[in-house]
């Protein structure tokens, strides 16, 4: 904090001699001018941390002064002090983005918090963050080992993502202390889901003990909001975890009043079994019996998600429903705007169905392009890319352009993704499936105690492309590779976000109502 350089520009600097004398017994190197002119020379000669620029001086005011400072030491911040409390004044020192603004009479104690504020406010954060996450470390420690119901885990995952942002956007040394608590949670969640996942499944769809999982979302989130006679958008974004929602979250909230809430992917948490069953409201092998034109087996060449649009029109006459619907599939910026302008075509629809494929197109990219797997180096930079997407290809331009026509919005996902970093041993035939989260085929080898095997396809809701198939799921951060050419395979997959199989990053994800504040 001390041998921080300040500049005081005031024409009555002499009357502030007792504030000056104070900063400087903080450890504050304070320099003064008693003019614009004075201001600006001092600030081309010398480096300053921070500037403090009286509105109303004689020769150049305050604000005449403040755009000449700026390009001469554009990085450094300016606290301007006014007598005046003119609204126009202060709107013109804000425009030219000043980073505070005081009115007189001004104690030395305000200057100094606007001082700390604006120079220490990273370094004043760290240190709180860092006190708050040993403060509740032990906390956490006892929830990872006493959660006992789905509840519970949903809540020390968003507890676990509250401090993975928090310390993210800090300087400490927490990062790797965290990553151990979340690495023991997923692996205690894993277990978890390996003891109740069939008996979740085995709960009828009404029972209230049974979680909301994948086929459920229709039936309990958007079907009621129709019966209100809502206007309704369900946007999905592919592969969307709750730390990357959480990132966009702040660009929604002038626009839209926010319930959020999670919901369970079923497994695999891969888009042809966890989406396709949020469409039809059935699990997959119901599809497979009832609709086998519209499920694709893993063996097929076909797109694995080409049938969303008539699974949807499935759940609705499956629940004698009349609702008349559209379905729009984007895959770049152009689809964006394309959808943005053709909204007003759509307001014959009361529900419209969205989805959104850039995430998953991140996550392939990812893995498969070196400068891709550059730019999202870490979960930080993953959230950072989805934020820039989201705010710059035009997708929120799109959610604002809904509100604005009075629409709410179901966003959610079908799955997250998790960044995978120790392989596992799996053989299986030239049949079985490429994804590196689950396999199923009907001659796998591999060792039972580092996956969770289901050898009985059917009592978890999934179809058997043959006879004998197996499925096995990965836990934690593993993944799957095989024995041929090992080592270059696991080189080429560590560190690469996969999904498909057993973690609170792929299975528990956001379920948010957006409502138009204005409607």
């Amino acid at each position: 904090m001390s041998n921080s350089r300040i500049l005081w520009a005031d024409d009555e600097i002499d009357l502030l001699k007792p504030h000056i004398m104070f900063l400087k017994s903080k450890g504050y190197d304070v320099m003064t001018a008693c003019s614009g002119r004075d201001a600006i020379e001092l600030a081309e000669q010398e480096p300053f941390d921070l500037i403090i620029l009286d509105e109303n001086m004689p020769g150049l005011t305050g604000l005449e002064t403040l755009p000449m400072l700026t390009r001469v030491a554009p990085a450094v911040p300016v606290i301007m002090i006014t007598k005046s409390e003119e609204e126009n004044i202060m709107d013109q020192a804000v425009g030219n983005r000043i980073a505070d603004y005081l009115i007189k009479p001004v104690n030395p104690n305000q200057i100094l918090l606007s001082i700390k504020k604006n120079l220490h406010s990273n370094r004043l954060m760290s240190e709180q963050a860092s006190t708050g996450y040993r403060q509740d470390f032990a906390e956490i420690g006892q929830a990872i080992s006493m959660a006992s119901t789905l509840g519970d885990w949903q809540s020390l995952y968003g507890k676990l993502v509250d401090w993975e942002l928090k310390l993210a956007s800090t300087e400490t040394n927490m990062d790797e202390l965290l990553e151990m608590q979340r690495v023991e949670a997923n692996s205690e969640f894993y277990k978890f889901v390996k003891r109740n996942y069939r008996e979740w499944l085995d709960r009828e769809g009404d029972d209230p003990e049974r979680p909301l999982l994948s086929p459920d979302v229709f039936k309990r989130k958007v079907f009621p909001l129709l019966d209100k006679g809502e206007r309704l958008f369900f946007v999905l974004i592919d592969n969307f975890r709750l730390d990357q929602w959480e990132t966009i979250k702040p660009l929604l909230a002038d626009t839209f009043s926010i319930q959020e809430s999670l919901y369970t992917s079923i497994l695999p948490t891969a888009t042809q079994y966890a989406r396709n069953a949020i469409f039809s409201g059935l699990m997959p092998l119901q599809i497979e019996k009832m609709f086998p034109d519209l499920w694709v087996d893993e063996e097929s060449e076909e797109g694995k998600n080409l049938n969303e649009s008539p699974l949807i029109q499935t759940q609705i006459e499956r629940y004698r429903r009349s609702d008349r619907f559209s379905y729009t599939k984007i895959n770049d910026s152009q689809g964006v705007e394309r959808l943005t302008r053709e909204l007003p075509t759509l307001d014959n629809y009361k529900l419209n169905v969205v989805v959104l494929n850039f995430i998953d197109m991140l996550s392939h990219a990812r893995t498969e392009l070196k400068m891709i797997r550059e730019l999202a180096s870490n979960n930080a930079a993953y959230r950072a890319i989805t934020r820039s997407w989201f705010q710059h290809a035009g997708t929120i331009d799109l959610f604002k352009a809904i509100a604005n026509r009075g629409y709410r919005i179901v966003l959610t996902t079908d799955h997250g993704t998790i960044r995978v970093d120790n392989p596992i041993k799996v053989v299986g035939d030239k049949n079985t499936n490429t994804n590196l989260r689950y396999k199923v085929g009907k001659n796998l080898s591999y060792n039972p105690k580092q996956v969770f095997e289901v050898k009985s396809p059917a009592a978890f809701g999934l179809p058997s492309p043959n006879i004998s198939s197996t499925y096995v799921f990965a836990g934690g951060r593993d993944f799957f590779a095989y024995p041929n050419n090992y080592n270059h395979y696991v080189q080429y997959y560590t560190d690469t976000f996969q999904h498909g199989g057993i973690s609170m990053e792929e299975m528990l994800v956001p379920l948010v109502t957006l409502s138009p504040k204005t409607r």
